[in-house]
């Protein structure tokens, strides 16, 4: 081997082939990367294994590659959206508890898989932390949920952590659902007797108001209608009323064509009567025209042909309306632990940027006054001709307070971890610190309501999949903090980013649109709009049934859109992702402990009166 092969190439080509074997699809494509791991119909997304290959690493990505397999060998996705409930909670518990059962069936099936995906959970769920959970009230309920379907379908010991949060929550979860659990065994090789099963415990936790309708039930009802209309067709027509019927309708067709000619000759007449009335026909009124109904307006102002299947169950909502006020709480204290170690780099990022922008505010002077303070420049003036006028200056302020900023924040699952935790601190840091400077703030978040398209792609399975349908999910628009609300009644709804479920997919396109929108109907004299993202929109749905780039392209056109009208100034930061292929100005950020060397200079420039000073921030940072 060569020193510049990676040792861990073969790892990883004997890794993606097993996955492949495992999974029953050998064209299935395997990729490695920093990214959170993922999957779609046809790829999965692992862990990336360093050239050190340490064990930690091989068993995670290890593991994380049965668990992709099992899914995709064992799960049938149809069946899984026909019994998918309408609520967060019971979706949550719902595809968790499916996820345990194509795992406990790979361990059933291929033993080897067990051990694997045992350390995979191990490792999220060191990662979460979740070995330090005392009170069920900070533990998921759907995560012990799946915890305790896998260990009844395996018989295994979990790892340390998710075994506690499974203890924290079997107490309840036994006394509310021990019955149906019983049936377990019974379910678990069918997906649809499994799902239903699944629906049942949903209800016996107490749940079930989020179910929606029983997915069987329109069919049986659908079948009764079928049924129906065979016997009607299947009755005599020869009756009396029949012929009665007949009749009529062969009269029909002459009844309207003499209706028609009776119109016709009425219009020619009204005709006449307006050449002999009307010398002029331009005197006509405009209102006697018949109008045409104006056409609908479209989707998106950047790009008139982007098309929307169905806006029917997009949501624009606020965090409070998401969780309850104890669940907000909770979350954003954890968040403040997550902030607790970088306490010292988060205040002294929000005193430099403070002081950055108060220094601003006196920064300019006004010369050629008649009084004032002496201009040293002029002295030589004064000396010649002390009664010289126009010889003082005075400090004025820079007027950057008529301003507000709007930050977007990208919240699909892929920012699932650490990026989430690094948005929601730039997000509280940015906030408070620019309230001090007397800034407002909005905070927005953007996702999709549910996986895979949701209610909207049911709409359009119904209505016959047609080609091209464009967007085909559900939008999730999030109001964090309103520009006029202040931080100290709002930063609990920060929290609502670490919920378990919340990130989703990501249409970026739209939701900059939806930003630009609000900030543009705001009165201040200066609007600035800033993203946070990861990287590029990513909605499965919507690019499985159109071209590839159709989400992207949307994003540039938007992108495009708001800096050629120029009532916005935007900026993005990249979480870990270089994102200035889409925003001209943009920093990344790996770290927390970056924000004061990236963001602060970033932020600080636009509102740097001098433009030439601003492009001059910009250039240094783009060539660094």
């Amino acid at each position: 081997m060569s020193k510049t092969e990676n040792p861990a190439d073969p790892f990883k080509k004997a890794l993606s082939e097993a996955t492949r074997v495992l999974a029953d699809d050998p064209e299935l494509g395997v990729s490695y990367s920093v990214d959170p791991p993922g999957m779609t119909g046809d790829s999965v997304r692992l862990p990336q294994v360093s050239r050190r290959m340490t064990r930690e690493e091989v068993l995670l990505a290890r593991g994380t590659a049965d668990a992709y397999a099992m899914r995709l060998r064992f799960h049938d996705e149809p069946t899984h959206q026909k019994y998918m409930p309408q609520g967060q909670m019971a979706q949550d518990l719902y595809s968790a508890m499916e996820t345990a059962r194509c795992e406990a069936m790979g361990a059933r099936v291929m033993p080897g898989t067990a051990g694997n995906i045992d350390a995979m959970i191990g490792a999220e769920a060191n990662r979460k932390g979740y070995s330090q959970i005392t009170s069920s009230a900070d533990a998921p309920l759907s995560v012990a949920a799946g915890y305790m379907i896998r260990q009844m379908a395996t018989g295994r010991d979990l790892p340390e952590g998710a075994d506690n949060v499974m203890d924290l929550w079997r107490g309840f979860i036994e006394e509310q659902a021990g019955g149906t659990l019983e049936n377990l065994d019974s379910v678990l090789t069918d997906q649809e007797s499994f799902a239903k099963f699944a629906r049942q415990i949903i209800t016996d936790l107490g749940y079930g108001d989020q179910l929606g309708e029983d997915p069987d039930t329109p069919d049986e009802d659908m079948d009764d209608e079928s049924e129906q209309q065979e016997e009607e067709q299947d009755q005599p027509e020869s009756t009396g009323d029949d012929d009665d019927s007949s009749e009529d309708n062969d009269a029909a067709p002459q009844q309207e064509q003499d209706q028609t000619m009776d119109a016709a000759e009425a219009q020619v007449s009204m005709d006449d009567l307006a050449d002999m009335d009307m010398s002029d026909e331009a005197e006509m009124p405009d209102s006697d025209a018949p109008l045409e109904p104006p056409p609908p307006p479209p989707h998106s102002e950047a790009d008139p042909d982007y098309e929307v299947f169905s806006t029917e169950f997009d949501e624009e909502v606020s965090a409070e309306d998401l969780a309850e006020p104890a669940e907000l709480e909770r979350l954003r204290a954890y968040l403040d632990q997550q902030l607790e170690p970088l306490k010292g780099a988060v205040s002294r990022l929000a005193n430099k940027l403070q002081r950055r922008l108060q220094a601003q505010q006196n920064r300019s002077w006004e010369f050629d006054l008649e009084e004032g303070i002496l201009d040293a420049g002029r002295l030589a003036r004064v000396v010649a001709n002390p009664t010289t006028p126009l010889s003082f200056k005075v400090e004025k302020d820079t007027e950057f307070r008529d301003t507000v900023v709007t930050l977007l924040l990208d919240n699909s699952g892929s920012m699932r971890g650490r990026p989430i935790s690094i948005a929601a601190i730039c997000a509280d840091v940015l906030a408070r610190t620019l309230e001090r400077c007397q800034v407002k703030v909005e905070v927005l978040g953007f996702t999709t309501r549910a996986w895979k398209g949701g209610q909207n792609r049911e709409k359009w399975l119904a209505a016959g999949r047609a080609q091209q349908p464009g967007r085909l999910n559900d939008l999730r628009h999030i109001i964090y903090k309103h520009a006029d609300a202040p931080m100290r009644r709002t930063r609990d709804n920060l929290g609502l980013m670490m919920k378990e479920g919340l990130l989703k997919e990501n249409i970026d396109g739209e939701a900059l649109e939806w930003a630009h929108r609000r900030v543009i109907a705001r009165p201040e004299a200066r609007k600035i709009l800033m993203v946070i993202s990861d990287g590029a929109p990513v909605d499965d749905s919507t690019l499985s049934v159109n071209p590839a780039n159709y989400l992207e392209k949307h994003l540039r056109d938007v992108i495009a859109m708001v800096e050629k009208r120029k009532q916005v100034e935007l900026l993005a930061i990249g979480i870990g992702h270089d994102v200035t292929r889409y925003y001209d100005r943009a920093v990344t950020i790996t770290d927390v402990e970056q924000l004061a060397g990236a963001m602060t200079e970033q932020l600080a420039s636009l509102f740097d009166s001098d433009p030439r000073a601003r492009a001059r921030v910009m250039g240094i940072k783009k060539a660094g």
